[in-house]
């Protein structure tokens, strides 16, 4: 038999500190967690805590992004990976939005997760070791790219993952040229200290439509608004080799991309192995390891 009393978990029960996916409004979680679980001893860090996100300029050399852009390239036009599930196409024009898993798919990302100068803004923030939640690069190209709608990665994570705590964190690495008009990703610094739950179920292996666009697991349009009026909305542009570090419970989203003005981004999660995932809190079933990896082997 196992129990759960005031709150400690004991046995295979768990208390859920973040319900989401429910039939009705539930007031907004304000985060019992850190989100600097290591020493604050930079300035980086020091945003990273008030705003949920540091941005890193040349992060990655010229030729670095030369680079990784023809292994994006190379990896989209890979016709062995046409019917792969880890390919992932836009609804209307069928051309490819997302790779994911990509680090086992390209010797040279592999390589590059291993880096000191990626692994270790990961390490400082989650103060432990940290594995591979998942990886992907993100293409949205000119003329009809289309967004990603507001959201928390961590909600999606704790519902459909079984991601215990916010103790994760992304850097999305550019390879193209971030503008304010190609759809580059906005985001409500501070956000983060804050938890919305979401409406709705989870219906079975719906994560196939929610890749291509998400309708589960978003916040209202009540909710948006009250998270803008009191954080405001910033936007990450910069030239092809900066990145951004953000907290996995940063609200955030983009716009659709119809200039000429192609944007993509190596996109990998880093989650502490003090985290490791359980059984999903608010799914029928665990999304592929593809997508979610429960292989917690430190990077």
């Amino acid at each position: 038999m196992t129990l759960v009393h005031e709150g400690i978990e004991t046995g295979t029960d768990r208390t859920d500190r973040y319900p989401t996916r429910l039939p009705t409004r539930a007031a907004h979680v304000e985060r019992p967690d850190p989100t600097v679980w290591g020493k604050v001893e930079t300035g980086e860090l020091r945003r990273f805590e008030d705003d949920g996100f540091a941005v890193f300029d040349a992060l990655l050399s010229p030729t670095e992004v030369a680079e990784f852009a023809g292994e994006i390239e190379r990896l989209a036009a890979d016709p062995a990976l046409a019917d792969d599930d880890r390919l992932i196409v836009e609804k209307s024009s069928r051309e490819v939005r997302s790779i994911f898993e990509v680090h086992r798919l390209s010797a040279a990302i592999a390589e590059l997760v291993r880096q000191p100068r990626i692994v270790d803004l990961a390490r400082q923030v989650l103060g432990s070791e940290v594995y591979l939640h998942q990886t992907r690069v993100n293409l949205m190209p000119g003329f009809r790219g289309n967004g990603f709608y507001w959201h928390s990665d961590f909600e999606t994570w704790h519902a459909e993952d079984g991601m215990p705590a916010p103790r994760a964190v992304s850097l999305s690495i550019a390879l193209t040229d971030n503008y304010p008009i190609n759809g580059s990703l906005m985001v409500l610094p501070g956000s983060h200290r804050t938890f919305v739950p979401c409406l709705g179920s989870t219906p079975a292996e719906h994560y196939r439509e929610s890749l291509r666009e998400q309708e589960i697991g978003v916040p209202t349009r009540e909710d948006i608004t009250a998270l803008a009026a009191r954080h405001g909305i910033t936007q990450f542009t910069g030239e092809a080799g900066s990145a951004l570090l953000f907290d996995s419970n940063l609200m955030h989203g983009s716009g659709n991309n119809i200039t000429p003005f192609p944007r993509s981004n190596i996109f990998l999660v880093f989650n502490s192995v003090e985290n490791a995932l359980r059984e999903p809190y608010a799914a029928p079933a665990a999304r592929p390891d593809y997508i979610a990896a429960r292989d917690f082997t430190p990077v």
